[in-house]
């Protein structure tokens, strides 16, 4: 369960209400009136929680849990202990989403502009805003509705960001255009020189960076990322992708909508990542590629040619999926041969 020091519970709420909330139904049987008063894992949960199952390896936690009510596929509603109410839907994860932010809603802004804060004469921040000890806001940057910007962040001239956007402590935003509703962690660094050098015996010879990083809304970009700004296209990341922690994207490089880009993925410059791709934690892909719309990339995978959409491959240098675990059991077979 979550600590009170630092989340503070909503509720309770009856069952039939969580499950609306969830998009699910009851289970037969179950008291939609029945009162819960938090979230909590399969293991942990007593009579007043209710938890979720949405990985088969924990069927054997779920039978032996104590939760009062448990959001899950109808498939696995058989196997459910005596007792417990049932919240039945294609989805359980989304479901349990739907219902922890029912229970942990976003802490509520308290409007507020530090004394301590620098803001230049020509900046504008709209209503509500909170901004915190030690921000920076450059000349002609703009700040939306019902932001919040951390301690100590760094708001360059010019930088435009959307209503209800909430930037960490220590973020740097330059050459940058942010949109609304978007979450950025700390530590974040945006719109910084592009790697681009032209390269000779003379030595390497700086090239001017003169793009913009521009954000979709509903993006959400995890501690100490970096994205820099184009060489003269801009860097797009497009609505609703999510960008976990310690990743680094180039130059030029244009990221489609609702994508997934897990940890320490390296996208190389003027890479383009159609809509719904997923890259898993380490994958690194050279520059100029094109990754189709919907592929799925493996985690730790290098990937050096463009992958087509919908595709789903794996390993160094990467190949479809299936070959590519073909041939990691072929070589184990063989390890375990010559040890023999």
């Amino acid at each position: 369960m979550a600590d009170p020091q630092f989340f503070k519970v909503a509720g309770p709420f009856p069952l039939h209400e969580l499950a609306e909330i969830a998009g699910g139904t009851l289970a037969e049987g179950a008291d939609g009136g029945a009162e819960f008063s938090d979230v909590a894992p399969l293991g942990d949960a007593g009579p007043s929680h209710i938890s979720f199952l949405d990985n088969k390896k924990y069927v054997q936690d779920y039978t032996q849990s104590k939760a009062g009510a448990c959001i899950v596929h109808p498939a696995l509603a058989s196997r459910a202990p005596e007792g417990m109410h049932l919240v039945l839907m294609e989805d359980p994860y989304r479901g349990y989403a739907c219902v922890a932010r029912a229970f942990y809603p976003l802490i509520q802004l308290n409007p507020e502009i530090s004394g301590n804060a620098s803001i230049h004469e020509t900046a504008t921040t709209g209503a509500n805003c909170r901004i915190d000890p030690g921000a920076v806001i450059g000349a002609n940057a703009r700040v939306g509705d019902n932001c919040w910007i951390g301690a100590n962040t760094v708001i360059g001239q010019g930088v435009s960001i959307g209503a209800d956007s909430r930037i960490g402590p220590l973020v740097t935003l330059d050459f940058c255009q942010i949109g609304s509703q978007v979450i950025i962690h700390t530590g974040v660094r945006i719109g910084q020189d592009g790697f681009g050098f032209a390269m000779g015996a003379e030595g390497h010879l700086k090239v001017p960076q003169l793009g913009r990083v521009i954000i979709g809304d509903d993006v959400e970009i995890g501690a100490n990322s970096t994205i820099d700004r184009g060489t003269g296209p801009d860097t797009i990341i497009g609505a609703g992708s999510k960008i976990d922690n310690l990743v680094q994207i180039g130059h030029n490089v244009r990221l489609g909508r609702c994508c997934i880009v897990v940890s320490q993925v390296g996208i190389s410059g003027s890479t383009t990542v159609g809509d719904f791709a997923a890259l898993g934690g380490q994958v690194g892909l050279a520059g100029h590629l094109e990754i189709g719309p919907g592929a799925q990339i493996a985690a730790q995978s290098g990937v050096m040619r463009n992958v087509a959409p919908g595709e789903k491959i794996g390993g160094s240098p990467a190949q479809p999926f299936r070959e590519w675990m073909r041939g990691v059991a072929a070589i184990d077979k063989m390890s375990k041969r010559k040890g023999q």
